[in-house]
């Protein structure tokens, strides 16, 4: 090639260069390259292919004229061998790349693979007239085919860049969290979609603006505090409307200050379950206190329902004082069940399921909540049906159901400004039975009340309803055999209703509370840290011809019943010094016939240790304050078994 020859295909190859020089897409760099090629050989066929990164799968291959056969066989072997100059066509060349003749493959040809870092990208095949081209060409097609090359390389680079900066979109993106980057000067570089939501822009409004523009004045100071701080580690609390979050800021590495990435954590939800656990745990220590509470009320009440049976007992009361002590009697009787109901619904039952009574279990639960329901101005109304059949439930946890969706309806009814009413029905269902709850409130709309059962759901203040007393009162239906209803109407008040299955075996027989009288006389020993209590007993049994022994605490009661045979003893639970379950245990040991004729009278029934004691001994115990009428059977009980039995002494004892 003479110097002059030399010199124009290098200016060829140098224009093609700078055409290229700025062409960052593939499509364009294929698109100049044929165009020169045209240009400058006049081809009746051009074939190119080139291959993926990895050099084995072929990607954008091209023909022209596009109906051209396909050369991509005669390519591959390019790519292996290195650029081709065959002037009388590719018989011998496919030969000896053991590949089959070509369809059209007579003329000469020029094919030229691509490389780029030492590596084949791919190849291209020129076809011209038999003789058609030299050495010459084949020169400038490699100058053309190394530029494309160079340009290629570059925009599978530039096309790297773009997709791991769409990937890291599509990341940080799919990230909740909210995340702004922004720099020294307070200005965002990149912020993700959750941020955007969070502030309300278009992602593409925030870049190169100040953060100060997006968010809530009132956090101005908290975020600049974060920004102040970076790398410190600490959280700043922000809260917008029921939304809580902690902020974290910190720099884009530990060389390079200059950035700032603030993270929006949303802690809403945690911060509703955090309030949650800690009501749980309230409701814990409060049922704890309950027990408590109900021992040192019960106590007293039951001195004071003891008196009051005792002094209505008393023939020949006079007219005036009758009434007051009717009072006294029916009010005690109130605090009592008041007491009874509180401690009934705290206490942790084992799910133990019976067929029970539902006007009862719904009197008790109204009964509950009669300060709240005045509180609301809600009037209450009960209809149960006659005859109800009983449903097999566990009457804790089914009351816990009542109670949620009464003091619903009670704060639906509040949040109207008025007085309104709630009317609960009961009534047979199919196979069970049906408990409507029907309040006159404002009542939902449609798109409400299919979310009403949904856990945290609640259309109440913060601070008001968690939004879990439906769903977990649907789970506790559901675990029934059973399931809750809502039609509800906007303006027209809500109707729940509970679907109970009936019960699959027939309810035990109700005890016998009546005042059966005692068939001959008894010896009772009452142990009680009460006197109160002490002194109505003692005069009660008296009353009743029975002769009666107060003791004061276990020790006492263990020297009387170490002196002495009782056909009964009614002895407290709870008292100091020695108890009454180290009194049983120790009274067992020394005469276990004797402790067979104990029975324990307790105000502490809340406690499961208590109750598991009170179930291993398999003995009736007296529930504080019990009636007259209760401990009347049960002296009726102890009388009609035999007679008493001799308690052999022992030495040293007493």
């Amino acid at each position: 090639m003479t110097t002059d020859a030399g010199l124009a295909l290098l200016r060829r190859v140098t224009t093609f260069g700078q055409e290229l020089a700025g062409t960052l897409r593939r499509a364009s760099v294929v698109d100049a390259l044929i165009r020169r090629v045209q240009e400058s050989l006049t081809p009746s066929e051009i074939s190119l292919v080139l291959l993926d990164p990895d050099g084995e799968s072929r990607d954008y291959p091209q023909t022209w004229p596009p109906n051209s056969p396909d050369r991509r066989p005669l390519l591959d072997l390019a790519a292996r061998r290195g650029p081709l100059l065959l002037t009388e066509g590719l018989g011998s060349v496919l030969r000896d790349g053991g590949l089959d003749p070509q369809p059209e493959a007579d003329g000469g040809w020029i094919i030229v693979p691509f490389l780029a870092k030492a590596r084949v990208t791919g190849a291209l095949a020129v076809r011209g007239e038999p003789g058609r081209y030299g050495t010459g060409d084949l020169a400038l097609l490699e100058g053309l085919v190394s530029q494309a090359s160079i340009a290629l390389e570059s925009a599978r680079l530039v096309d790297l860049h773009d997709d791991g900066r769409r990937s890291w979109q599509e990341v940080v993106d799919a990230i909740s969290p909210a995340i702004c980057i922004v720099d020294r000067g307070g200005r965002i570089r990149r912020a993700n979609r959750a941020f955007a939501n969070l502030v309300t822009a278009p992602p593409a409004a925030l870049i190169g603006r100040p953060w100060q523009a997006f968010v809530p004045p009132e956090w101005a100071t908290d975020l600049k505090r974060a920004l102040d701080q970076q790398g410190a580690g600490r959280e700043v609390e922000l809260r917008t409307g029921e939304r809580t979050y902690a902020v974290t800021a910190v720099p884009i590495s530990s060389t390079d200050r200059s950035a700032i990435v603030l993270l929006f954590d949303d802690q809403t939800e945690r911060r509703r379950l955090q309030d949650q656990l800690i009501q749980s745990e309230k409701m814990s220590a409060i049922g704890q206190l309950i027990a408590g509470v109900a021992h040192d009320l019960n106590n007293p009440l039951a001195s004071v329902v003891g008196f009051a049976d005792y002094l209505t007992e008393i023939p020949h009361v006079p007219a005036a004082l009758r009434e007051p002590l009717t009072v006294i009697q029916e009010e005690a009787e109130r605090a009592s069940n008041i007491v009874k109901n509180l401690l009934s619904f705290a206490r942790k039952q084992e799910n133990q399921r019976r067929p029970t009574a539902l006007s009862p279990l719904l009197d008790a639960t109204f009964l509950l909540l009669r300060n709240q329901l005045m509180a609301h101005r809600v009037e209450a109304r009960i209809d149960v049906e006659a005859d109800l059949p009983m449903p097999d439930i566990e009457p804790n946890q089914i009351q816990q159901v009542f109670v949620n969706l009464i003091n619903n309806a009670a704060q639906a009814i509040d949040s109207a400004g008025r007085p309104g009413t709630i009317i609960v029905r009961a009534r047979r269902w199919l196979d069970g039975v049906a408990i409507d709850f029907i309040d006159d409130g404002p009542g939902m709309s449609e798109g409400l009340a299919a979310q009403v059962f949904e856990p945290f759901f609640t259309t109440k203040a913060e601070g008001v309803g968690t939004g879990l007393g439906l769903s977990i009162s649907q789970g506790i239906v559901r675990e029934h055999g059973g399931r809750i209803m809502l039609a509800t109407e906007e303006g027209r008040g809500s109707t729940f209703t509970v679907q109970l299955p009936l019960a699959s075996r027939p309810a035990a027989p109700p005890p016998d509370t009546g005042s059966r009288a005692p068939t001959r006389r008894l010896k009772v020993l009452v142990v009680d840290d009460e006197p109160h209590i002490l002194h109505y007993m003692r005069a009660t049994l008296e009353a009743w011809g029975h002769i009666a022994v107060v003791a004061t605490d276990g020790t006492e009661a263990l020297e009387l019943a170490g002196r002495d045979t009782f056909d009964l003893i009614i002895s407290d639970l709870r008292m100091p010094r020695v108890s009454g379950r180290e009194f049983y245990e120790e009274l067992s040991r020394r005469s276990p016939a004797m402790a067979a004729r104990l029975v324990f009278s307790t105000g502490d029934t809340v406690r499961g240790d208590t109750l598991a004691f009170l179930e291993t001994l398999q003995r009736p115990y007296l529930h504080k304050p019990f009636s007259l009428a209760e401990l009347r059977r049960l002296l009726g009980e102890i009388a009609r078994e035999s007679g008493p039995y001799p308690v052999p002494r022992e030495s040293g004892e007493g």
